[in-house]
This record gives structure tokens, C-alpha cells and sequence, in this order.
């Protein structure tokens, strides 16, 4: 069985043990499934679950902080219009090859505020992306490399 299906049941035995059927509940049973198959899960076959599921929550506060950001950066461009922006395209190189690796990174970077996907290339090496200030081309690329790609990876991969 899967790490997700062994949390699943140790939550629901959670809430037929405690007889409480609602929400909380069933995420205290699920944060208490998590434990347990945290510490049984080579016993029982699951070792990866529980670092992918860190890993995920990572890069979930990594895209909020994130979104955040740039939306500050949007506002205050909108606000306090300078009129100095460098807009440009630039190539990234990434190691994501899988569909969904290609996808989650592309839809993530579009939806922060001051980027867009353009397109994956044809050998699936290099995504185009377009930003609204690009001022350091080796830097965001090192920020899309290190930030989304590996955290990315780091959920897909384990």
C-alpha cells in the first residue's frame, strides 16, 4: 500500500476511535497518521511518503512567499511607475523531463505576478520564459533553477 492510503486509514481509525467526525478531526488524524508512518514507514514499505510530503509543503510556502513577493514588486511598480523596466525573454535550462515536472514548473512561474511561460523546447531542455524586469538573465536563472525546479524534482523524485 501506498504512504497516502496508510495515512488515509489511520485518519479515518482516528475518528471512529474518537467517535468526532468533523474536519479537525480528521486533520489531527491525518497529522497523527503522518507521524506514525513517518517513524513505521520502512517497516511497512513507505520510507519515500513522508519526505515527499515535506517536500511539497516546502514548495507550496516557497510559491506563496513567492506570489507574495512579486505581487508587492506589482503593486509597487503600478503605484510608483518608474519606467525604467527591462522586459526580455530568456532561456532556461532546466532537468525537469517528465510532463508534469515540465508543467507544474511552467504554470508555477506564470502564476506569479511579472513572468510568463512561453514555451518548452522542442528537445524538452529549455523553457522561454518572459519577465517585466530582466536585469540579471544568470540570476533568475539560477532562481528558477534553485527555487522551483529542485523543489519540484524534490516532490516528483523524492
Amino acid at each position: 500500500m501506498s504512504g497516502l492510503l496508510w495515512n488515509t486509514i489511520l485518519a479515518v481509525v482516528w475518528m471512529m476511535i474518537t467517535g468526532n467526525f468533523e474536519p479537525g478531526s480528521l486533520a489531527l488524524g491525518f497529522l497523527l497518521g503522518f507521524l506514525i508512518v513517518f517513524f513505521v514507514g520502512p517497516v511497512i514499505g513507505v520510507a519515500g511518503y513522508t519526505t515527499r510530503v515535506v517536500a511539497l509543503l516546502r514548495l507550496v510556502l516557497f510559491f506563496l512567499f513567492d506570489l507574495l513577493r512579486s505581487n508587492l514588486r506589482m503593486a509597487y511598480d503600478v503605484v510608483w511607475p518608474r519606467m525604467n523596466t527591462r522586459p526580455g525573454v530568456v532561456a532556461v535550462p532546466i532537468d525537469a523531463n517528465s510532463d508534469i515536472e515540465i508543467v507544474l514548473l511552467a504554470n508555477l512561474i506564470t502564476l506569479t505576478p511579472g513572468s510568463l511561460s512561453l514555451d518548452v523546447s522542442d528537445d524538452r531542455n529549455t523553457l522561454y520564459l518572459h519577465v517585466m524586469d530582466l536585469r540579471d538573465p544568470d540570476g533568475l536563472i539560477r532562481k528558477v533553477k534553485n527555487g522551483y525546479e529542485r523543489r519540484i524534482l524534490a516532490v516528483t523524485r523524492g
